[in-house]
């Protein structure tokens, strides 16, 4: 007799594949450099594409980024995806690669094997999962650094040969290019340059500077906005008198390698006429001096602390935190402080169009909103997170606890501000304006008859 068995259906196992990503990594923006990490980028889509058992979730790509120093973009977007449970494996050429601080490379291979995330290292052959995976990556590690350390030696032991050579460790600076170890002139920013020195003696503030020359649309060396800092920074460049001091800074350490300033550690250098001068001597004093006398007025003023909402009001249209200015006004009316977007400040509206909020209408605003007028800084900072400013005349009060308040506020009339004493003084200026009018017209109208 012809027996049936029913064979119940089995469900197919899928394989679960490993989320792989990749880091490549060059030192410097060169042609060459930059080719090979497209090398890298090309090579690791297709070994990670060619597993059918890999999953490629990214690779991470840091440009001109030193590998002794783990504040690199692309590496903490690395470092994040990881914590976030985006990633089961991280491929690199090298340890050099990932990076060259022992401290930084242990740090990372102990976080993302507590995460049970497996680094491997393509040339070495180590896979920090493995039992003496920590044990190689130390040994390997500490010679990395040390190659760095050495690297690092010879390029200063040469800039420093240069030095006493009077030789430039290069760099750019506007109105000059570097070539062959001199400071060749570029006609066209050099006029930028002379300008800025102008315009500084006539009187000029560096804010006000910045904005002529973004007005004009004469770009910084880099091609960027001026700011009243970039501006400032031209003012004191003494290479514009045609001479060279040397080693004014330096680099901490080759891990670091945070730039001090020299004050004596190490020898200076100065050459005289080493190539052709912008600005002469004796103008250079001046604004050197004008700078002095400006820094001393200002360390004078300069308030002990920070003042009522500063980091606190932020703007919504740039994201960039209100500084607190004075309005610039005649002499018949006094001072008032303002706060104002720094973007708007620095670069004008045409970058940010917000709007200037005077300090007293913030006061009586944050008074309304925390139900008290006897309030301070850090009764401020303890209830509010920050104050958004998304439009004109409107405030977002952001509370600690997560809710948010909205105002409306309207600018006091100039008008409703004007003593009566200003009151005259503008008939008088205007009746004389008129006056200068009409004699102006009867003169015309006695030359043409």
């Amino acid at each position: 007799m012809r027996k049936i068995k029913r064979i119940e259906q089995t469900a197919i196992q899928q394989v679960k594949r490993k989320r792989v990503a990749a880091y490549a990594r060059v030192s410097s923006g060169k042609d060459a450099q930059l080719h090979s990490l497209s090398a890298q980028i090309s090579y690791y889509n297709h070994l990670i594409g060619s597993r059918g058992d890999w999953e490629l979730i990214g690779i991470y790509a840091d440009e001109a980024m030193t590998g002794t120093k783990d504040n690199r973009p692309e590496f903490q977007r690395l470092l994040g995806d990881c914590r976030a449970g985006k990633i089961d494996l991280v491929i690199a050429k090298s340890i050099t690669r990932l990076a060259r601080n022992t401290v930084t490379l242990l740090e990372t291979a102990r976080e993302l094997k507590a995460l049970n995330i497996d680094i491997y290292f393509e040339k070495e052959n180590i896979h920090t999962l493995s039992s003496d995976g920590e044990l190689m990556l130390t040994l390997l590690a500490s010679f990395a650094q040390e190659e760095s350390r050495s690297a690092s030696e010879n390029v200063k032991w040469r800039i420093r040969k240069n030095f006493e050579k009077g030789i430039p460790a290069g760099g750019s600076m506007l109105g000059y290019r570097y070539e062959k170890g001199v400071l060749q002139i570029v006609p066209e920013e050099a006029e930028t340059v002379k300008l800025i020195f102008e315009d500084f003696l006539s009187g000029m503030s560096t804010t006000a500077i910045a904005k002529k020359l973004n007005r004009l649309k004469l770009p910084t060396k880099r091609g960027g906005l001026w700011s009243k800092v970039s501006v400032d920074t031209i003012l004191r460049q003494d290479k514009y008198t045609g001479d060279l001091l040397l080693q004014k800074t330096y680099k901490s350490d080759h891990i670091n390698k945070k730039r001090m300033e020299n004050h004596g550690e190490l020898p200076m250098y100065y050459v005289e006429n080493s190539h052709e001068a912008l600005i002469d001597k004796e103008t250079f004093a001046k604004v050197q001096e004008k700078l002095k006398r400006r820094a001393e007025k200002c360390t004078a003023t300069k308030p002990t602390g920070p003042y009522l909402f500063t980091k606190i009001i932020r703007c919504g249209l740039c994201g960039r935190h209100f500084t607190r200015k004075f309005t610039a006004s005649g002499k018949q009316y006094p001072k008032k402080a303002k706060w104002a977007c720094s973007t708007f400040q620095i670069y004008g509206k045409d970058e940010c169009p917000s709007q200037r909020i005077p300090e007293e209408i913030l006061i009586t605003k944050t008074s309304e909103i925390l139900g008290r007028d006897d309030w301070g800084r850090e009764e401020l900072l303890r209830t509010i997170e920050e104050i958004l400013v998304p439009e004109h005349n409107y405030l977002v009060y952001v509370f600690h606890d997560g809710h948010m308040e909205g105002v409306h506020w309207e600018n006091h009339s100039r008008q409703e501000s004007w003593t009566p004493e200003m009151r005259q003084k503008a008939r008088e200026r205007q009746l004389k304006i008129n006056a200068e009018r009409r004699k102006a017209d009867a003169n015309t109208n006695k030359n043409r008859s």
